[in-house]
């Protein structure tokens, strides 16, 4: 039996039913779509959503509420102003009102909603989903090294306005913050597979950046 493209119209019903709605909501899922391909996005595109959906499928098994970690991730970045500094915040908006629609209850959406905020990575998550959230959508820091410069190039293709010389002090500074933690990512499973080609990428791209 073929695997279902995570982001088809079926992988999206199959979500919603598996957290107890009758049935996902069509005019939203193509909403989500229209909005991951906005033009001033470069990163945080279809292209993005998919890889998390594909790695979340490989790690399912690590999950509590594992249909609440794939709301989370459809949604994650739902909103994407590269001027603005509450993106997760309307994302998670978003979601919660998603949620109250299909008759959820309020500790779906609550749950939903901390781990949308959870991809702020301002902090280093504790509840078990919201760990496999982040570090699902930190994969891409140990992807292969012609993945990671084009993540890289995307990144900057969002920040176009921003000069070039705030760009790279800004860009090196996210960058070292993410190297400096005992560990990149928080599950096992994360670290064993990605931890030492994130470390490298994130070295390689910060000599890059230059000092």
């Amino acid at each position: 039996m073929p695997i279902t493209d995570c982001l088809s119209l079926d992988a999206w019903k199959d979500t919603w039913t598996g957290l107890g709605a009758a049935t996902g909501d069509e005019a939203l899922h193509a909403s989500l779509l229209t909005r991951y391909a906005e033009p001033q996005r470069h990163y945080h595109t279809l292209q993005h959503l998919r890889e998390c959906l594909e790695r979340l499928r490989d790690a399912s098994h690590m999950a509590v509420r594992l249909h609440e970690v794939e709301v989370a991730l459809w949604f994650h970045d739902a909103v994407y102003d590269v001027r603005a500094a509450d993106n997760e915040q309307r994302s998670a908006h978003l979601a919660v009102e998603a949620v109250r629609a299909a008759g959820l209850t309020t500790e779906v959406a609550e749950r939903i909603s901390a781990l949308i905020m959870a991809t702020r990575h301002d902090v280093v998550p504790h509840d078990t989903d919201a760990q496999l959230l982040v570090d699902v959508d930190l994969a891409i820091l140990g992807a292969d090294d012609a993945r990671f410069d084009e993540y890289e190039r995307q990144v900057r293709e969002e920040y176009a306005w921003v000069p070039r010389f705030i760009f790279r002090r800004k860009r090196r500074g996210v960058l070292q913050g993410f190297l400096d933690r005992a560990h990149i990512y928080s599950t096992a499973h994360f670290r064993n597979e990605l931890e030492s080609a994130a470390r490298a990428n994130l070295t390689r791209s910060i000599t890059a950046l230059g000092g």
